[in-house]
């Protein structure tokens, strides 16, 4: 039985993130690419053929009309492919809500389409 195929897109945000070190507390949001981010968690490959694009780096609260209708066009044109069967879009939590609207009213897709953050 064949995976299914999963695009990943990254936008930034926390679950982006990365630190000076271990024992401070700022970092900068979209620092960790989405190739560094699967890298991190090689047996996700066992449940899905994964692909990740690099939409934005930035922290949510930087999130513009002009990332969300890349954001958007994008979504579109993987959902429109067949062997496509979702998109998982990481995103800072500052504007997830907002960006979640926006998706909801431009996708013009059945297909799941999830977006996840961190804190």
């Amino acid at each position: 039985m064949a995976k299914p195929q999963v695009t990943i897109l990254a936008t930034g945000g926390t679950i982006a993130g990365s630190g000076e070190s271990s024992v401070k507390s700022s970092y900068s949001a979209g620092a960790v690419t989405v190739d560094k981010l699967l890298a991190a968690v090689p047996a996700i490959n066992d449940l899905a053929t994964i692909k990740g694009e690099q939409i934005s780096s930035i922290g949510s609260q930087e999130m513009t009309g002009k990332v969300w209708l890349k954001l958007a066009k994008r979504v579109n044109e993987l959902l429109a492919q067949k062997e496509t069967e979702a998109v998982i879009i990481t995103h800072g939590t500052d504007t997830m809500e907002e960006t979640a609207f926006f998706l909801n009213l431009t996708v013009k897709s059945q297909k799941p389409v999830v977006l996840v953050g961190a804190m």
